[in-house]
């Protein structure tokens, strides 16, 4: 490998590292189980890098090997990756600027989201993460129509998990 893909490469994923990290949430549970995904992401990307030819950007690209390692994993593993309740989980902030609604918000958005299947969890992450639907087609592989069509299945399944009464 060329002496220059080293530290072009560390700096992209220095850039781009939270998308790792979410994908990492999404995929895991327990920080040993999400470490080890990350490092996982790291080794395919690096893998990869030097094919990488420039033609979406970088972040593009690194959704798209993330996101394709961890269902390769998921699938690899054949089971059921285990979770931790949202609750089970430490947060470290402090009373005064805690927002306790916002937090029972991203714990019902998690509990949703977990029963969705590992496709459905990549779209809905990437639609959280504003990306446009061009973007979010290029990096799962499908038709920028089809990421619409089950976008909009998605949030009426989202819907029903959420409110199962219709109220």
């Amino acid at each position: 490998m060329s002496a220059n893909l080293e530290p072009s490469f560390v700096k992209q994923l220095q850039e781009n590292q939270n998308i790792i990290h979410k994908i990492c949430r999404l995929y895991t549970a327990g920080e040993d189980a999400h470490k080890d995904l990350f490092q996982e992401i790291t080794i395919q990307l690096w893998k990869a890098f030097p094919k990488f030819r420039g033609d979406s950007k970088f972040s593009t690209w690194a959704y798209r090997v993330a996101l394709n390692t961890a269902i390769t994993l998921y699938r690899k593993n054949k089971r059921t990756i285990s979770t931790v309740e949202y609750e089970g989980r430490q947060h470290f902030t402090h009373d005064i600027e805690y927002n306790y609604e916002e937090e029972e918000q991203l714990k019902l958005m998690y509990e949703a989201v977990y029963q969705l299947n590992d496709i459905e969890k990549a779209l809905v992450f990437m639609y959280l993460e504003d990306k446009d639907y061009t973007e979010i087609s290029e990096t799962l592989g499908i038709s920028e129509v089809n990421a619409r069509v089950k976008m909009n299945r998605i949030k009426g399944k989202l819907k029903k998990i959420l409110n199962p009464l219709g109220a």
